[in-house]
């Protein structure tokens, strides 16, 4: 039984597969077509033209524009969460996704087991009696128990195959708001139209046919798309079980191709070796590296502990971080050298990289990439930055705990 107990415990705290350790050459920049060109080609999908991106900052803004998709859907509904928890907010998508079910609309929600575990057992019930087929991804039995730790952390909504929204916020209550004081989270979700939407579809279906055995297709799911806009872009996904390492080389290879400028905004930010080590690479090459990452108001200290556990090297080299002050800060979106953004549900951090399923929509698209650099203009100017002489006279309590939460670093 020990033994058991022992295997199970290595193949879910381990990932059994080798990493990117060589640090990557950044033989060209994000405005060199190369780029794009390896970007296409290592993380999966094309980056495909004529698109429209919109951005939403805060619940106030976000949840509108999801339930307005949702409430004007004709023939299907892709919905994949991690975070779905009771409360107001909870309920009025219940209550968006059943009525578009009794309307004739095919709707299909895929929630993580862990993530949804505060969820209203009512609102489950309520879609599905309403024709809503919900399907929770990967609940504990005994034939998965050596998979419980890998999650999907997907936030997907695609909306008559037409319209894809993604980014960082969850269906609870605590995105609520505009994030003016500790109760209303800060977050930033994307609206998208366009070929990507596509691709953004086949994200969900990984995970459906996984969870349901079932494929979905047809042109309700896939239509016809007409150009949306001027945008180029692309949405990849990565999972433990296939292209796990995709999100991470998308991170790496886009900060070994700055030049100017790396705008970074990230809930849980624990960078590995190579991570730091690019980042530092980027200083000594004079690129300006900007960080921004929750503060005192945060849902893990253990995650702010191994956080910190790793920013000497970074704050020695000059990269700048900053603790956001009003709120739990939950965005998780990147600008490289005005150009290149990308956002999505990914985390800085193992976890993302390498345990959980991830979305992310990648934008090459200039105008793009300014609006996300006046929105972290916005974030940065309520934050506070983190001095090195500071952070070295922290005490030697919080030092300790720094490091203890280090070591756990690959679980987090």
């Amino acid at each position: 039984m020990a033994m058991t107990v022992l295997i199970v415990l290595v193949l879910n705290l381990t990932t059994g597969e080798k990493k990117i350790t060589k640090p990557l050459p950044g033989r060209y920049g994000v405005d060199d077509p190369q780029f794009l060109r390896t970007m296409g080609s290592l993380l999966g999908p094309s980056l495909v033209e004529g698109n429209s991106a919109e951005d939403f900052q805060n619940g106030d803004e976000i949840f509108p524009a999801m339930l307005a998709a949702i409430r004007g859907a004709r023939q299907s509904i892709c919905m994949e969460s991690y975070i779905y928890w009771s409360g107001s907010v909870g309920k009025e998508f219940a209550d968006a996704l059943s009525e578009r079910a009794r309307a004739g609309v095919s709707v299909h929600v895929l929630l993580d087991w862990v993530g949804s575990g505060k969820m209203d057992s009512g609102h489950l019930q309520m879609m599905s009696d309403a024709g809503v087929e919900v399907e929770r991804y990967r609940p504990l039995r005994w034939y998965n128990v050596a998979r419980t730790n890998n999650r999907t952390h997907r936030k997907l909504l695609v909306v008559d195959g037409r319209i894809g929204f993604t980014g960082g916020v969850g269906i609870a209550d605590e995105w609520r708001g505009s994030a003016r004081n500790p109760e209303e989270w800060r977050d930033s979700h994307y609206r998208f139209e366009g070929p990507m939407v596509a691709q953004m579809q086949a994200a969900f279906l990984d995970n459906w046919i996984k969870t349901r055995s079932a494929v979905l297709d047809g042109p309700e799911y896939f239509p016809r798309i007409s150009t949306a806009g001027t945008v180029t872009a692309q949405v990849f996904h990565s999972s433990k079980s296939g292209g796990g390492e995709s999100v991470r080389l998308m991170y790496l290879l886009s900060i070994a191709a700055a030049r100017r400028t790396i705008y970074l905004a990230n809930s849980y930010f624990v960078p590995d070796d190579l991570a730091v080590d690019e980042l530092v690479a980027a200083r000594r090459r004079g690129v300006r590296v900007q960080i921004i990452v929750p503060g005192g108001h945060i849902d893990t200290q253990l995650v702010r502990h191994a956080s910190h556990s790793r920013w000497r090297p970074l704050l020695a080299a000059g990269v700048e971080i900053f603790e956001y002050a009003p709120t739990m800060f939950h965005c998780k979106y990147m600008i490289v050298d005005g150009l290149w953004t990308t956002v999505g549900s990914t985390n800085f951090d193992n976890r993302s990289f390498r345990l959980n399923d991830e979305a992310n929509a990648d934008v090459y698209d200039r105008a793009f990439a300014e609006e996300q650099e006046r929105v972290f203009a916005a974030d940065l100017a309520r934050s506070r930055q983190v001095a090195l002489a500071q952070f070295d006279e922290r005490p030697w309590r919080d030092k300790v705990l720094d490091h203890l939460a280090g070591l756990l670093r690959a679980q987090l």
